[in-house]
């Protein structure tokens, strides 16, 4: 089966005046799109690839064909990092709760120290890529970032529960080159149900 563009779940504009409405449409519609595109159609020649996950599939990437392995790389990565971004924002942001801040305030000390050094991450990133909040091998939480489309699944170095597109088609028709102004609106529309459930799964 063919992978497929993900509902978004909420209005273009339900972000707004974080991100706005004509920012979501093109990295939805467009950007997301190309990626599902081009990881089909990497996989097409390789009917034995096509009924895996997205996760088998960029989580053992030296698995796959040598010829394959940068467009799935690059086009599942995109698939799979845009598809949890989505979810992992939502109208009217909040804050974390129960054993996820438990584990906030074990790692960092504070929920601010944790923004901030993921801010640090984000913004920090050389060129285009993502930072991530992940949860270890050991069950804690550490920020990290990652280039590109690429994710912490691809190394093994932990589950994401939080992640941010800091690529510019994420931000700059309202932020221009302010990524770190960018940073900081995004996380009025985390979605920290989400990112909790992640933790907690």
């Amino acid at each position: 089966m063919a992978h497929e563009v993900p509902a978004l779940g909420y209005s273009f504009d339900a972000l707004e005046p974080h991100i706005d409405a004509q920012t979501m449409e093109i990295h939805h519609d467009r950007h997301h799109a190309t990626y599902v595109a081009g990881l089909n159609a990497a996989l097409e020649s390789h009917a034995n690839l096509q009924g895996k996950s997205l996760e088998d599939l960029i989580g053992d990437l030296d698995a796959l064909p040598g010829g394959i392995q940068t467009a799935v790389r690059n086009s599942g990565g995109g698939h799979w990092n845009h598809s949890f971004f989505w979810q992992i924002m939502a109208p009217g942001g909040g804050e974390p709760g129960g054993a996820l801040l438990d584990a906030i305030l074990a790692g960092f000390g504070t929920l601010n120290e944790m923004k901030a050094q993921f801010s640090a991450a984000a913004a920090g990133r050389f060129g285009s890529g993502w930072a991530w909040l992940v949860k270890n091998s050991a069950g804690d939480l550490q920020v990290t970032s990652t280039p590109n489309q690429d994710n912490p699944l691809m190394d093994g170095s932990g589950d994401p529960v939080l992640g941010i597109d800091v690529w510019e088609h994420a931000y700059y028709l309202n932020y221009q080159n302010k990524r770190p102004d960018y940073v900081t609106a995004w996380f009025n529309v985390v979605n920290w149900d989400e990112v909790a459930r992640r933790f907690g799964g």
